[in-house]
């Protein structure tokens, strides 16, 4: 706890934050890429074999909806307008959740790291100067 006293705030800036963001979405690229894939993959088997029905008026929902209701599902909101109806289609929906989590996960750790590795060469800056 002294220790943080003691440091002096060093001032970070957005450029270099960002920077360091891109570089660690460089390098998981693969992931992401893949992780792209495995949702145009669901999203696609959603449509064909999940049964996705409106709610409001019981009928078979298009592509559009089904695309609609897979990145809802992926980003964990889930507003229950359209639903699957399938046991394939509800496994479905929660390895699209699951795949949205990994998804949300790498890019929140992307920018912890941006926002480290910016100070760490903040700091590192500041010590040579």
């Amino acid at each position: 706890m002294e220790r943080a006293k003691k440091e002096k705030a060093i001032p970070l800036r957005a450029r270099d934050i960002m920077q360091e963001f891109c570089t660690t979405i460089w390098y998981l690229r693969p992931f992401l890429i893949g992780l792209m894939v495995l949702f145009v993959m669901l999203t696609i088997g959603m449509y064909h074999f999940g049964g996705p029905v409106e709610t409001v008026n019981r009928t078979p929902s298009p592509m559009g909806q089904t695309v609609y209701f897979c990145a809802i599902t992926a980003l964990t909101i889930g507003y229950g307008d359209v639903v699957p109806t399938t046991m394939l289609g509800r496994i479905d929906a929660v390895v699209l959740g699951l795949v949205g989590l990994l998804f949300t996960g790498l890019i929140v750790a992307a920018a912890v790291r941006g926002v480290q590795e910016a100070a760490r060469r903040a700091s590192a800056s500041d010590a040579t100067s």
